[in-house]
């Protein structure tokens, strides 16, 4: 017996959602009692310390700046801007921006619920950073834009062009923006691996809100309202 697109869809949300949740719970657990991944953050911290060097400092900084909260949020506003006004379109933007709006919120109540201290302020490399450290809200962040874009780009329109785009963003960003925190010394092994984790949830929630018939119907009326009143060109 064959299975309905829409459950198939709200069925691989789901697993994205308990896996991912149960994966963060896991290393929550790790991070409290100080066992498991939390064992590798000390060593792993001295290790990127050991690696630092003048020659790919200005690299890594250059990541973190960009996969900043601040700059994250402004390439989101803009990219998802020109998306809805180039194709006349407020479903999927929307949703990209929800995800990531969803993404600050959600980070911020785990950082204070957990308050984790972070490294050790001497070994920061661009300043002080008084937030807690327990997600790493640069590599968040980054995971959700780049997992939930390429979700977006390729539920409607899949190609091998697109799918490889895609891996290679997730296969080479993400881990960039994770080794960007670790090397400027703001997180521990921990945090940046909770944060995909979360990430993985966040996608989860996405996909069963764009597979959620009611708000695909408000959406399509209210796109074809919008085109209804643009001008004839």
């Amino acid at each position: 017996m064959s299975v309905p697109p829409q459950r198939r869809s709200y069925l691989r949300a789901a697993l994205l959602v308990l896996g991912g949740g149960a994966l963060f719970a896991l290393i929550l657990l790790a991070v409290t009692t100080k066992t498991g991944i939390a064992g590798w953050d000390q060593p792993v911290h001295d290790w990127f310390l050991a690696q630092r060097s003048g020659s790919v400092t200005w690299l890594w900084a250059s990541v973190t700046t960009l996969s900043s909260p601040t700059y994250l949020s402004i390439i989101g506003v803009v990219f998802a801007a020109l998306w809805a006004v180039v194709r006349r379109e407020i479903w999927r933007p929307g949703l990209l921006m929800a995800a990531m709006g969803f993404t600050v919120a959600f980070s911020s109540v785990i950082k204070h619920a957990v308050a984790r201290p972070r490294p050790s302020t001497a070994n920061f490399m661009l300043g002080p950073d008084d937030a807690f450290s327990f997600p790493s809200g640069h590599t968040l962040g980054t995971a959700v834009f780049i997992l939930s874009l390429g979700y977006l780009l390729l539920s409607r329109h899949s190609t091998k062009v697109r799918r490889s785009a895609v891996a290679a963003a997730a296969v080479v960003l993400i881990p960039a923006v994770a080794i960007s925190r670790l090397y400027l010394g703001y997180h521990w092994l921990s945090d940046v691996c909770a944060s995909v984790a979360l990430a993985i949830v966040v996608l989860g929630l996405l996909m069963a809100a764009d597979t959620w018939q009611p708000l695909q119907k408000w959406s399509n009326a209210a796109q074809r309202r919008k085109v209804a009143q643009a001008p004839a060109p």
